[in-house]
């Protein structure tokens, strides 16, 4: 039940929320869920985290939001859009252009949930005085998938990534921890169905079964989590993509309901990165990666394991025209960068046709 005085605060919420650009927006109880929990432990006792060591540290805070803050009651889950309006899968076979993810192509998502974040806040604040609050976007010990499909907002699909009905794939998280005792939503129900779009599209056989996530066969894990070289095996299946992957997104069938009107237009592409080309991004030094990614969430990576997943994509392009950008990295100071540029340039030789 609502705190006495705060009738219909649930619906203020949501309209203040849909006026602050997100899209979805539900509400769950706070309460730790032993069955969530347990899942998170097998997840991480099967090493599927890979070497996302932040995962394992703060497990017990992970196991939910009162193991976190016991002080919570309630969770607004949030979703912002970033529905793309072109294919994501396009670029395929443009092997000399570089393919990024869809949600890194506009401005740091990090950045423009925290501001809605903090302004949900102080509205929140300003209309029930006293209220106690705490707003993660990403970078807390905050389960947001699980806690968007208990929101209602959305089910966690056999990528184990969230799916709307309204807005299919394509949904940054936020949440926010509250005092306030509001009322739930109803938990969404799982629509996958029969469906297995996802899992057959993963390049590199990332799901070892429906809702479960091996991230150290996952792209997206190994082009940005991943330190150093990434094992060959994996190499070939990278493809252009240099920066995450949409494969098992892309596919998904609910995304037919999703609509590009609806995203927030901060995560509109940069032209610079809709399709940018192999050979301009390996001349990139360290300042010229970091002017062209400023405000970018690429920048977290740092130019060298950027530079290292471009010279992957390189080697799979067949591209005689890379050659040369290739072989001046071929003594980069970085060991990876430097590897990568030698098996670069042995896969573009392959390809070269014999005379």
């Amino acid at each position: 039940m609502v705190n006495a005085g705060k009738t219909l605060i649930e619906e203020r919420i949501k309209t203040e929320a849909k006026r602050l650009g997100f899209a979805a927006c539900g509400i769950a109880s706070a309460t730790d869920d032993p069955l969530r929990a347990a899942r998170l432990e097998q997840w991480l006792a099967d090493g599927n985290h890979g070497s996302m060591e932040w995962m394992e540290t703060r497990r017990d805070q992970r196991k939910g939001p009162q193991s976190l803050w016991p002080g919570a009651r309630s969770v607004i889950a949030l979703g912002m859009s970033y529905a793309p309006a072109a294919d994501p899968l396009a670029l395929a076979t443009e092997f000399e252009r570089a393919r990024i993810s869809v949600y890194a192509q506009g401005g740091d998502y990090h950045d423009v949930i925290k501001r809605a974040l903090k302004a949900l806040a102080r509205w929140l604040v300003a209309e029930v005085p006293g209220t106690e609050l705490k707003v993660f976007v990403d970078t807390a010990p905050v389960m947001e998938k699980p806690l968007a499909e208990v929101a209602g907002i959305g089910w966690q699909g056999k990528h184990t990534n969230l799916v709307s009905r309204t807005h299919g794939s394509w949904l940054f998280l936020g949440a926010i921890y509250t005092s306030l005792q509001l009322d739930i939503d109803i938990t969404h129900e799982n629509r996958c169905g029969t469906c297995m779009a996802c899992q057959h599209a993963c390049p590199t056989d990332a799901f070892p079964a429906p809702y479960q996530l091996d991230a150290r066969r996952c792209i997206s894990y190994l082009t940005i989590e991943h330190k150093g070289p990434i094992p060959t095996e994996f190499r070939r299946a990278l493809g252009n993509r240099i920066y995450g992957c949409d494969d098992c997104l892309a596919v998904c069938p609910w995304n037919r309901f999703a609509s590009a009107a609806a995203a927030n237009k901060a995560f509109l592409p940069r032209a610079e990165l809709a399709a940018p080309r192999l050979a301009e991004l390996l001349a990139l030094d360290d300042s010229g990666f970091r002017a062209l990614f400023a405000g970018s969430p690429i920048k977290r990576i740092g130019r060298d394991r950027f530079i290292r997943n471009c010279l992957y994509a390189a080697g799979n392009s067949g591209a005689a025209a890379l050659m040369g950008p290739v072989q001046r990295l071929l003594a980069d100071p970085d060991p990876a960068v430097a590897e990568a540029a030698s098996w670069a340039l042995d896969r573009l030789a392959e390809a070269m046709p014999v005379p």
